[in-house]
């Protein structure tokens, strides 16, 4: 059946630059990165993480310098403007315009030297702060600014923005760290700037041209303003908003480069960066304060900075509420002291000794700090579990069940610490005036705070309360000798507001400033200051503004966590790019393998939120551009867990897939990998005889050769064999000595285990008659229809859950524990089930009876006593469903108590995924995900380890890559299996 859209309110087309095709040939021409000018791409750069959308007019990624400076020239050859991004992290809207966006984070990511006796490094713009803090770790350095999106923010785009993060108060923030810059300006002028002495300054002049011009203008400027920026610049240590033009002054030694931190892309592109690095304690240890609120925990700052903390963080229990609501760090939480206020205070040395006499030491002197009413020290995991709980408060902040929308607007400003407690009353008295609320996060120790509050940007009056209130806390800040922005810039939401901060003569150093370095206004035109004085108002290109409505076409899922909306959904994704990180846990191994932004979560998720839109990209389901962005999607639901606002981009990729096969005809490989269950019951029709003519096809190599081409199945894989005989065909011919216990359980026969591999279903039926239960198996077929989601059959999935649903009333009447040995289908009664059915009780009970075998033990079961591995090793790999939806918490517990030593790999996805890795245009992609950590992982195992790991594609994944075998959790504990 047809699902139209809703025929929604039209929204503004983005302005079109003209030359735009012409613009596309020359970049192609010149460009040896990617050059892309479809509406996919970008529709993919219109946002960044904050409140504003601006279609670009094409998006360039650079191979190298060299890319760089030939697409400038391209750009400037038809006045194009053009807009460097970091890992569009950006909250101000500084990282979205209508220009040609250039993303550096594919390519130019190396760091081109370190110097540890010097200490500084070199790096290109694209390389992500968390690469260049392990190289310099090496070496007991680090690069002192690290914001919450350490794992995916790039240098580049933390100096554009002037990043801070928890450990600037150790060492400052990003201007305070940039030795000198390799810049180039829009007109082709390419020069490296840092600090200046009288000599250089007049070596410069003598050389006369561009250089010497420019060079001449930043000594003018600083000598006509240099009283007025002595006085109007705060004098806290954190102000991030303006141009830095005290960094030209002469006590700080006419330093060009520091000058352009923070610019936000709007003078010249960073072609590389000579950081310094800062010592870096190696031992840390970490006290929490507990305090009645958060005026009080800001009462106590000065005391706590007295004690010289390397780092100083704060949040509130208003934060810690709405993780509660979703669900995030509950064991973390757990660990916190006595409060509903906290403050994070951390102290570092060389040695262990050295950091705990300076954590004791603030301990005593703790008990002396008013309102102090708990307290707690931490120290490694434990430590970084806690910190982990203030990284995720950006995430935690939005989206939070039961709550209105939250936004940033007015997130950022920094006061003097020590008048930290005096902000927070009087800004806390103007949100009532406006019923504004919000959790307070952020940088206690320099004054600076981060919130989210119940803007209403979607009605005129709520714009028009938007722009009162934030005019009245701007006068609060600078009344208060504070800085608009504290860490996240200026871009769009606060340029309007600097007159108030630096008066009229500072501004028009400003726009002096802009126009020597930009005369054209080509750089990221309109955000922070306008040569022209033309800057977007913070009410300018809304993504959500007044008139918005949700798109909510008919869906196959019921969506009702997001009122039954795909628009609602999509809009989830806030832009935070965790998504992006490349170093550890599941989300997303397709970016990880490609480091594209449409194979991320928050490309992916953008995507379809614009498809629904329908300006840039069409607003239909026969979208190609949505599609080949979710076709490296593996579903492996790691977003709907490890993404802070659970985008569940699984399910939204079935109910795209849906609905472009209405009327598009399907590839023969979708119906061979999606029905699987049912090719597998035709080649099991008689016992033994059936499995190995079906089986032989796959061992004669023209034959297989030939039926891997027509069904696009990769010709290096090896299609799996039917075992002789399926479980349910070996379980029901044999009496079982489990029938004559009292306690009965269903084991379900999945697909995979009961076809392909039936060792495990027996390991877990012996597993189950040593705990004292016995195993039920179903005679007829059964399976849950995992497969059918990959390729949108949905139609048919619901009509297998509902067939379930049907033939097993009487076990979910009953509360009967449903066994399942395959995560992947346990996760559809867990995920999917409900998604279909969720106002059925059936359907919510039989969610709650399934159960991996290690939940079953672990609450029906804790005296088993699983095989002995005394003395052994194992490695164990997790399926992606198993960490996403369910725990590894369960298995781990089991297999330690065989007596081995039990390695968790923190390998993400396997790379299989199902039929991802059997398709031939995934097959690389496929391998470059395993090869990241889980194969190189195994192949360094010993030939004695025992290598665990639930997942039948898993298996699989490792059979092919390695020649080695993994075995099920099931076998491993298996009593009887251990003495086999």
């Amino acid at each position: 059946m047809n699902h139209p859209f809703p025929v929604l309110p039209s929204r503004p087309s983005a302005p079109a630059f003209e030359a735009a095709r012409e613009l596309e040939t020359r970049l192609r021409a010149v460009v040896r990165g990617g050059v892309r000018f479809d509406a996919a791409a970008r529709a993919l750069y219109a946002t960044d993480s904050s409140n504003y959308r601006q279609v670009p007019i094409g998006v360039v990624t650079p191979k190298d310098e060299e890319d760089v400076i030939a697409a400038v020239a391209a750009c400037r050859s038809l006045g194009a403007p053009v807009l460097a991004r970091g890992g569009g992290t950006s909250l101000a809207g500084q990282t979205c315009n209508t220009a040609v966006v250039f993303d550096f984070s594919q390519f130019m990511r190396k760091i081109r030297t370190l110097d540890p006796g010097q200490r500084r490094a070199v790096v290109e713009p694209g390389i992500v702060l968390d690469r260049v803090r392990e190289a310099a770790e090496q070496h007991g350095l680090t690069f002192a600014p690290d914001p919450a999106t350490h794992s995916r923010c790039t240098l580049g785009g933390m100096i554009g923005n002037n990043s801070c993060g928890t450990h600037a108060l150790m060492g400052g923030k990003t201007v305070d760290n940039i030795r000198s810059l390799d810049v180039l300006l829009y007109d082709g002028t390419r020069l490296t700037v840092g600090k200046t002495t009288e000599d250089e300054y007049a070596a410069i002049l003598s050389r006369g041209g561009r250089a010497a011009d420019l060079y001449r203008g930043l000594r003018q400027i600083r000598d006509r303003y240099a009283d007025e920026i002595r006085r109007r610049f705060p004098r806290i240590p954190r102000r991030v908003s303006g141009y830095n033009l005290d960094e030209l002054l002469p006590e700080n030694g006419f330093h060009v480069a520091r000058a352009l931190v923070g610019s936000e892309g709007t003078l010249v592109t960073v072609l590389r960066a000579e950081l310094d690095l800062v010592h870096s304690p190696a031992c840390r240890r970490l006290v929490v304060l507990g305090f009645p609120d958060a005026f009080l925990a800001a009462d106590a700052v000065p005391a706590i900075l007295e004690h010289h903390p390397i780092g100083l963080e704060g949040f509130d229990d208003t934060l810690l509420d709405g993780m509660r609501r979703k669900q995030l760090a509950e064991a973390e939480r757990s660990m916190l002291p006595e409060g509903s206020a906290f403050l994070l205070v951390e102290f570092g040395a060389d040695t262990d000794a050295d950091a705990d006499h300076k954590a004791e030491d603030f301990l005593h002197a703790a008990k002396q700090i008013p309102h102090a009413q708990g307290t707690a020290k931490f120290s490694g995991e434990d430590a970084a579990r806690i910190w982990r709980v203030r990284e995720s408060a950006l995430g935690a902040t939005v989206f939070i069940p039961g709550k209105p929308h939250q936004w940033e607007g007015w997130e950022d400003a920094a006061v003097p610490p020590e008048r930290l407690g005096e902000y927070l009353r009087k800004l806390f008295a103007l949100m009532r005036h406006y019923d504004y609320h919000s959790p307070v996060y952020g940088h206690f120790g320099q004054g600076c705070v981060h919130m989210r509050m119940n803007f209403d940007f979607e009605s005129e009056a709520g714009v028009r309360n938007y722009c009162a209130f934030i005019d009245q806390a701007a006068d609060l800040v600078v009344a208060m000798g504070g800085s608009l922005s504290g860490e996240h810039g200026d871009g769009q939401a606060r340029s309007s507001l600097l007159p108030k901060m630096f008066g009229a003569e500072i501004m028009q150093a400003f726009r002096e400033f802009k126009q020597l370095w930009d005369p054209g206004n080509r750089m990221n035109p309109g955000k922070l200051i306008s040569a022209e004085g033309e800057i977007y108002t913070p009410t300018d290109n809304l993504r959500v503004g007044p008139g918005y409505e949700a798109a909510t076409p008919q869906t196959y899922f019921a969506l009702e966590r997001d009122h039954g909306s795909l628009g609602e959904a999509t809009l989830r994704c806030v832009g935070v790019g965790a998504c992006r990180k490349a170093d550890h846990g599941t989300m997303c191994p397709s970016y990880m393998a490609t480091q594209e932004e449409q194979h991320s979560t928050r490309g992916r998720a953008h995507l379809l939120w614009e498809m629904l839109q329908g300006d840039v990209l069409p607003k239909s389901w026969h979208n190609e551009g949505v599609k080949e962005a979710l076709d490296l999607c593996l579903s492996c639901k790691a977003c709907k867990s490890e993404c802070p606002v659970s985008v569940d981009m699984a399910t939204w990729k079935a109910e795209f897939l849906a609905h472009y096969y209405e009327h598009q005809p399907r590839e023969l490989r979708q119906y061979l990998f999606g029905f699987m269950d049912r090719w597998a019951q035709l080649a099991s029709v008689v016992p033994g005889i059936s499995q190995r003519a079906a089986n032989l096809p796959l061992k004669m190599p023209l034959v297989s050769g030939a039926i891997k081409r027509l069904t696009g199945v990769a010709a290096q894989r090896n299609l799996p064999q039917f075992a002789p005989r399926t479980f349910q065909q070996q379980w029901h011919r044999t009496p079982h000595r489990g029938q004559q216990l009292s306690n009965a359980v269903m084991l379900w026969p999945d697909t995979w285990n009961n076809y392909y591999h039936p060792q495990s279903l027996h390991s877990a039926a012996q597993v189950l008659e040593a705990a004292g239960y016995a195993a039920e198996v179903p005679r007829q077929h059964v399976c849950c229809g995992r497969p059918l989601y990959d390729f949108g059959f949905l139609d048919a999935a619901r009509e297998y859950l509902r067939r379930i649903l049907h033939q097993f009333s009487s076990a979910i009447d009953a509360g009967q524990p449903i066994i399942f040995l395959e995560p992947s289908c346990a996760s559809v009664f867990r995920n999917e089930l409900l998604e279909f059915f969720p106002r059925d009780d059936r359907a919510k009970k039989l969610s709650e009876q399934a159960l991996l075998l290690s939940e079953f033990l672990s609450r029906y079961a804790t005296s088993f006593r699983p095989a002995s591995h005394a003395g052994k090793r194992i490695v164990l790999h997790g399926h992606c469903h198993h960490k996403a939806v369910f725990s590894m918490e369960d298995e781990l517990t089991w297999l330690r108590r065989t007596g081995a030593e039990v390695q968790l790999l923190d390998a993400g996805c396997c790379g299989m995924a199902g039929p991802f890795g059997f398709e031939r245009e995934k097959y690389s992609v496929s391998q470059v995900i395993g090869e990241r950590v889980l194969l190189p992982a195994i192949r360094a195992a010993g030939p004695a380890d025992l290598l665990i790991t639930d997942g039948f594609s898993c298996r699989e994944q490792i059979a092919q890559s390695t020649a080695r075998r993994a075995m099920h959790f099931a076998e491993a504990i298996c009593p009887r299996k251990a003495h086999q």
